[in-house]
């Protein structure tokens, strides 16, 4: 599963750069448009050969949540990722303005957390599902235990998340 991952992560920065090479580099923009569009494929062929392989008699490890994960965080930051690397190839490749960065300081900074919070939340929300409904469609609570572990691990994660989005609101970094 591991291998199975990190090929579906390689896959995403690939298809990616092939995307924004065609849209930019070669100034082909509905191709360019069309392998973007196939991003999501990754995360399906990951999400269902994790169910394949839990289906098919494999007891559930960390490695079937952690496709879980890695397909609700794609799901989550996917866009955000694709438009921030959009504009950096369009600057780079096509002369376009150079991309605004994040903010640094103040209120703007605390806003930008916040949704950085809000995306990490809705992609603990889709591992969550995603744990759950791999559990529901095995059937066998024994096979899957160990996915239960993914549910406060995903808490933690936005829990920590929280804390540095309300740092920046009650403690606003500020220029020097």
């Amino acid at each position: 599963m591991v291998f199975l991952i990190a090929a579906g992560e390689v896959g995403f920065w690939v298809v990616l750069a092939a995307g924004l090479l065609a849209r930019y580099g070669l100034r082909l923009r509905r191709t360019g448009a069309v392998l973007l569009a196939l991003l999501p494929v990754v995360d399906l062929v990951i999400l269902g050969a994790t169910v394949a392989d839990l289906r098919g008699g494999a007891t559930a490890d960390w490695t079937h949540g952690l496709a879980a994960a890695y397909v609700g965080f794609s799901l989550a930051y996917g866009h955000r990722l694709v438009r921030w690397a959009d504009g950096h190839a369009a600057h780079r490749l096509a002369g376009g303005p150079k991309p605004a960065g994040m903010p640094r300081y103040g209120a703007a900074r605390a806003r930008y957390e916040w949704g950085v919070f809000a995306l990490t939340l809705l992609a603990a929300a889709v591992t969550v599902v995603l744990v759950a409904a791999v559990q529901w469609l095995v059937g066998d609570g024994a096979r899957t235990a160990a996915l239960d572990s993914w549910y406060p691990r995903m808490g933690l994660v936005v829990g920590v998340n929280l804390l540095v989005a309300a740092s920046y609101t009650l403690f606003p970094k500020r220029p020097r």
